[in-house]
């Protein structure tokens, strides 16, 4: 009788072990949950990102106040007639 405890109590170990410690055990399915939740929030980082960059790019494709904004900010165009006024902080 106090083998076969013995060896149950073994086998509760070795299954304890491999459990927890072992190739699939509980360490490595918290390591792909964190993995995974990471991955989750980088995928709704860029899905945002992606919905901002076609409301942008429907609004060039739609309206000419888009472009008419980008050609004053980034190239510095002015309309005819209109007058530009520089602020230099010093």
């Amino acid at each position: 009788m106090r083998v076969l405890t013995l060896m149950l109590c073994v086998l509760l170990g070795w299954l304890q072990y491999h459990l927890w410690w072992g190739k699939n055990g509980i360490t490595d399915y918290f390591d792909a949950k964190t993995l995974a939740e990471s991955v989750l929030n980088a995928n709704d980082k860029l899905q945002q990102r992606n919905l901002l960059m076609y409301a942008e790019l429907e609004d060039l494709k739609e309206g000419r106040e888009a472009v008419e904004e980008r050609a004053r900010h980034e190239l510095g165009m002015i309309k005819s007639n209109e007058t530009f006024f520089r602020i230099i902080n010093e």
